[in-house]
């Protein structure tokens, strides 16, 4: 839905005084139909560049950014940054590039319950806190580049308590602001050309002054949510098929300048990124749903459809009450967080939020954001165990995952550095068996077509390994095991 038209009174209420024409200006893309409105109330803050029938390409004053931003109550911006009016302009022609379809499958139920039973609030809260005793991380200010060193040092803490080789950290630094994000990666083992990404903003920010904006729900608890994520597959030792990344952006607030810059660095390096989810505001429920996909134009259907595939099937009528929750749909407006930068460059991209648009925290971008206001981790624990079916089923383990699928369907048994195997009740005969290091390296392989065999190992050092069972049926079993 719409947020505009209620807009435009809070713009004559308390928006025009503030406006002066300064000499400030960006160029960025933004609705179409709004820029025509924001025209009409702003004559010299706003020129139109070019337009088609959903985004114009415009340049703005720094006022006008501002009162999109903070007096028109929708998420985000409601524009896009571009570093140039070429580049705005080529926006507005860009043709969708599409990706390799991903197996959207859901195969994974044993793997992903036993993570979501792990899924801890008081990491979440913690982590809330955390951000929210920055004050403010508006994306100039000290504040704001040390929550992404630091949140770099907590996952960097996080990767060698679990004792990860193939997952590691980077900085990003940016072209358009001071401020750098923060990529962890999750090296697949198959296919590690192959991405499945996550990200949240890092940033926060207030009008007019910027001087307060503890941020706690937009967006310390997206990235709480995301921290949850990471630490959950660490403690299951999971090896993703497929590579993931988890990112904490820059400088969403002034036009999705982290994302953007990040996403068309992927695009212009041909990275097959398979899908993008977004997690921005996870921590107020103020809706009859618990977690509310948007369908905005440049949101992904096959992907909001996966999505809601996922919580149909993890989170309707699971065993464990504590699991389940419930879902709805609602719209959010043009460039209302990272994911449509990821959109922008052709990427499969989705965000559930926290609630339906009008029901949301009504304190973001100013003073009152914070964890007091809404209480408790319960709703940011949904959005956790959402990314972590969507991680799991995405990426997919099945290759190489260290947790033992089924104890009961293969016995694994190791003597004189002799990997010894027996399938047990199944009418399928083993037709290929490889061995993997943990950080998920294929050191060996043999093509056999038998119940029973073994393997010889001696090669190797001692160590923990992983060994992958592949039926002839097309079924593969993982086990962990020690080599003496």
């Amino acid at each position: 839905m719409k947020k505009f038209t209620s807009g435009i009174c809070m713009f004559l209420l308390f928006g025009i005084a503030a406006f002066a024409q300064n000499g400030n200006t960006i160029y960025a893309t933004m609705d179409a139909a709004d820029a025509v409105s924001f025209k009409a109330l702003y004559p010299e803050g706003i020129t139109i560049l070019a337009s088609n029938e959903k985004q114009a390409a415009v340049l703005l004053s720094e006022e006008v950014t501002h009162s999109i931003h903070d007096n028109v109550k929708t998420h985000g911006p409601g524009y896009i940054f571009r570093a140039s009016e070429a580049l705005a302009m080529q926006a507005l022609s860009r043709e969708p590039r599409r990706n390799p379809q991903i197996d959207y499958s859901i195969t994974e139920d044993v793997f992903v319950n036993e993570c979501l039973d792990l899924v801890d609030g008081q990491n979440i809260e913690d982590d809330i806190l955390e951000l929210e005793a920055y004050g403010t991380r508006y994306h100039t200010r000290a504040e704001a580049e040390q929550a992404v060193l630091d949140q770099q040092s907590k996952w960097d803490a996080m990767i060698l308590a679990a004792g990860r080789t193939d997952v590691s950290t980077r900085i990003f630094y940016h072209v358009n602001t001071p401020m750098p994000s923060v990529i962890l990666t999750f090296e697949g083992a198959n296919s590690p050309d192959e991405f499945v990404i996550i990200g949240g903003h890092i940033d926060s920010t207030a009008w007019p002054s910027n001087n307060n904006a503890p941020g706690a729900d937009d967006n310390a608890s997206g990235i709480a949510s995301l921290n949850e994520m990471v630490r959950v597959l660490l403690e299951k030792n999971f090896v993703p098929n497929r590579s993931i990344e988890v990112m904490a952006f820059a400088a969403e607030e002034i036009g999705l300048v982290g994302s953007a810059e990040i996403a068309q660095e992927y695009a212009n390096n041909g990275v097959d990124v398979a899908a993008y989810v977004q997690f921005d505001m996870t921590g107020y429920n103020g809706s009859s749903s618990d977690i509310y996909i948007t369908t905005d134009w440049y949101n992904s259907n096959t992907l909001n459809t996966y999505l809601t595939q996922l919580m149909d099937h993890y989170n309707s009528n699971n065993t464990n009450p504590a699991h389940n929750f419930t879902y709805g749909f609602t719209e959010c407006g043009y460039g209302c967080s990272d994911h449509a930068s990821w959109a922008d460059n052709g990427y499969d991209a989705a965000f559930p939020f926290e609630a339906a648009f009008g029901d949301d925290n009504p304190n973001i971008h100013s003073s009152g954001d914070v964890y007091s206001f809404f209480g408790d981790p319960d709703h940011s624990v949904k959005f956790a165990k959402l990314g972590l079916e969507f991680l799991i089923e995405a990426a997919k383990p099945q290759t190489l995952s260290v947790n033992d699928f089924s104890e009961n369907a293969i016995r694994v048994f190791v003597k004189n550095k002799t990997l010894n195997y027996r399938l047990n009740n199944t009418v399928s005969n083993v037709n290929e068996v490889s061995v993997f290091n943990v950080a998920g390296q294929r050191i060996i392989s043999e093509k056999v077509n038998t119940e029973n065999g073994s393997l010889q190992l001696s090669q190797f050092a001692q160590g923990f390994y992983i060994v992958q069972f592949t039926l002839e049926n097309g079924h593969a079993f993982t086990k962990k095991f020690i080599l003496n």
